[in-house]
């Protein structure tokens, strides 16, 4: 696969049904309980509506009309500060190690940075080592309790960047 066959741009609503899908699968994939994470989200279906204020994004990784990965960013839920979280980051199997994670963290950061955000806060999987290593190489560090209430309680693993 050549990578400038791959596209990352702002979710449209044709997008929700592929995305929710490409979510899903990569959840299963990595054995992640479907319950207390992204698997079990309303928002899930819904990815455009959800996405929709000015303060926040969803970016889908495309390659010829298939959606194989995306990431957001939206204030943390139930926080009362300056923080926004980064959301809903998985890829399918062909669109790892090409870069994309990487391509995918700028956009977010950037976009969060514009938006005015000061922190940018992350959950995930202890296992998900990949994803770890991706968001440590971009300057988050791991922090000892969760942050805000995001209705992930099988994340166990807590992460902030100052921005």
């Amino acid at each position: 696969m050549r990578k400038d066959t791959i596209v990352i741009r702002e979710i449209e609503a044709k997008d929700n049904p592929k995305i929710a899908k490409a979510i899903r699968s990569v959840l299963v994939e990595m054995g992640a309980p479907k319950v207390g994470t992204a698997y079990e989200d309303v928002a899930l279906d819904r990815m455009t509506e959800t996405y929709g204020e000015t303060n926040m994004v969803y970016f889908v990784v495309e390659k010829n009309d298939d959606i194989i990965g995306g990431a957001g960013i939206a204030p943390l839920d139930n926080y009362d500060g300056n923080v926004c979280e980064l959301q809903k980051m998985y890829f399918m199997p062909e669109a790892r190690g090409k870069g994309l994670g990487t391509e995918m963290m700028e956009k977010c950061l950037d976009f969060a940075k514009q938006a005015g955000f000061g922190q940018c806060y992350l959950e995930t999987l202890p296992y998900m080592n990949d994803a770890r290593k991706l968001y440590s190489k971009v300057g988050f560090k791991s922090i000892e309790k969760p942050m805000g209430n995001t209705g992930h309680y099988s994340c166990t693993v807590w992460m902030l960047k100052d921005l």
